[in-house]
């Protein structure tokens, strides 16, 4: 990626940005998982490219439908966490879409492994 454009971390909506905030005053691993997530977004906003590319053919469906994707990328967050977030950019600016975060059990549900 271009180091010259600028790197932005957004919510696919505002319903996921709301349980984000949620997080940090949660209860039990709550506000350790939004730690863990705030230091995924200083490593997106560095290199956006740092997670890892999930192939096109175990995409779920609905992210295509909902989100209209055309790549779609994978963090591993600690304790098995998963965020998944997609790029989008121009020649100015890199955004990185979060589309959510689950625990390891809920992801290879997600992804049918």
């Amino acid at each position: 990626m271009n180091q010259n454009r600028k790197i932005t971390i957004v919510f696919a909506d505002q319903k996921l940005k709301k349980a984000f905030n949620d997080l940090e005053k949660g209860k039990g691993a709550e506000p350790q998982l939004y730690e863990f997530i705030n230091r995924a977004f200083d490593d997106l906003e560095k290199n956006p490219n740092i997670g890892m590319k999930i192939p096109r053919k175990l995409w779920p469906k609905d992210y295509i439908k909902k989100y209209d994707i055309d790549n779609l990328w994978k963090y591993d967050l600690p304790s098995g966490w998963r965020l998944i977030y997609t790029l989008k950019a121009n020649q100015l600016a890199v955004i990185a879409v979060v589309l959510e975060w689950f625990d390891h059990k809920e992801y290879e549900r997600k992804f049918k492994y």
